[in-house]
């Protein structure tokens, strides 16, 4: 039988019976009417070659970009891979989710790019319907675990846990709420100590082979951080026992041919930019076992971040503020994060009404004199 497609080229198709053959011609018309019309050749590409074409066509950063495609060459395309998307239904979808036996936040991550993929597919009218957002489809679950912030005494004894010349370290995750990335990353040239203020402007980042490179810090936002003087305190007295040491790495990718050079704070004893992987496991993890903190990912470097959030909401400091210094794109994401961990308000509010109410009976008190007073002729 022949038809035309919605961009009317002459299309045949072949059928047995001539009741077949009126039946697709009908859905044809119909879906062409309502703007749903699939080619009949569409998803015969391989989700494997697709996804790869809708990795290279995304705006990831390039650290991103290599973090999604090794998740789907180990986990996805084994399983996937050479299927045309056509074949991929809900149940594949499921018996690849029973395969991954991982963190189910690492299960989220990916089973979230595949949903993408297919996505994608839908809008380039490759296939009709995503199969991850089918019914039957058992998502990974989204469990947000509450943020529990270390005692003050954790934080001052993994300090004393390190090496000397790396408590600094333990000190600019929880005095100034960097990332670890933005730790290994800050510069002399960053501080400004007449001011009171800490520029942050870079992170180290890790690739694939442990390359690193600079990057600006996450969701490319430089941020500017009040400095504690505690925190300029000691940070003079490590900078004059450990002068700042000028490391030259690329920017962005280990490929660039861009590089940046900047007097960072902490270094290897080679002098080059501090790698956290060796850090984690040749520093970080032998603290925590000194200090006897369960080795766990709740218990890494992050969790300063966390002490220094929870330290200026037990303060009163704004939800806005908090966001800003810890250079949260949202500050809806912080309140989510750290809600639980703000002073209840009960007493504020009722301090606040009784104070309110207490004005109000002075004022009317007063009114009350007055009118009772004689008028004066």
């Amino acid at each position: 039988m022949n038809y035309r497609d919605p961009e009317g080229r002459q299309r045949r198709k072949t059928f047995r019976r001539k009741a077949e053959a009126v039946a697709f011609r009908n859905t044809v018309e119909a879906d062409k009417l309502r703007g749903t019309y699939l080619d009949v050749d569409a998803g015969r590409i391989s989700f494997r070659v697709y996804a790869e074409e809708w990795l290279d066509s995304r705006t990831f950063s390039p650290l991103t970009y290599e973090a999604t495609e090794l998740r789907l060459r180990l986990h996805v395309f084994p399983t996937l891979g050479h299927l045309e998307l056509r074949q991929i239904k809900p149940s594949t979808i499921q018996k690849l989710l029973r395969s991954m036996e991982m963190a189910e936040t690492y299960r989220r991550v990916i089973f979230s790019n595949v949903s993408a993929i297919f996505s994608a597919a839908v809008d380039d009218d490759m296939i009709a319907k995503n199969p991850c957002k089918a019914s039957s489809v058992t998502r990974p679950a989204t469990s947000r675990r509450k943020v529990v912030p270390w005692p003050s005494e954790w934080v001052s004894s993994m300090h004393d846990a390190l090496p000397p010349q790396y408590r600094i370290a333990v000190t600019l995750g929880s005095g100034l709420g960097l990332r670890q990335g933005e730790v290994f990353g800050l510069a002399v040239e960053d501080i400004d100590f007449l001011r009171g203020v800490v520029e942050v402007r870079r992170q180290v980042k890790v690739f694939g082979g442990n390359r690193l490179v600079f990057g600006l810090p996450k969701g490319d936002k430089t941020r500017t951080v009040p400095l504690p003087e505690s925190v300029a305190t000691e940070l003079s007295g490590h900078l004059a026992t450990y002068p700042r040491r000028s490391v030259a790495l690329p920017w962005g990718t280990p490929e660039a041919d861009k590089k940046s050079s900047a007097g960072l704070i902490l270094t290897t004893r080679e002098r080059s930019a501090l790698n956290r992987n060796y850090f984690n496991t040749r520093l970080w993890k032998p603290g925590q076992a000194h200090v006897g903190i369960e080795q766990s990912r709740d218990n890494g470097m992050h969790a300063l971040r966390h002490w220094y959030a929870s330290v200026l909401l037990d303060a009163g400091e704004s939800i806005r503020a908090v966001s800003e210094y810890l250079g949260h794109s949202d500050p809806g994401f912080t309140l989510r994060t750290y809600t639980h961990l703000m002073p209840s308000s009960k007493e504020r509010t009722r301090a606040a009404v009784d104070a309110a109410f207490a004005a109000g009976r002075h004022v009317g008190e007063r009114v009350k004199r007055e009118l009772e007073q004689p008028s004066r002729g």
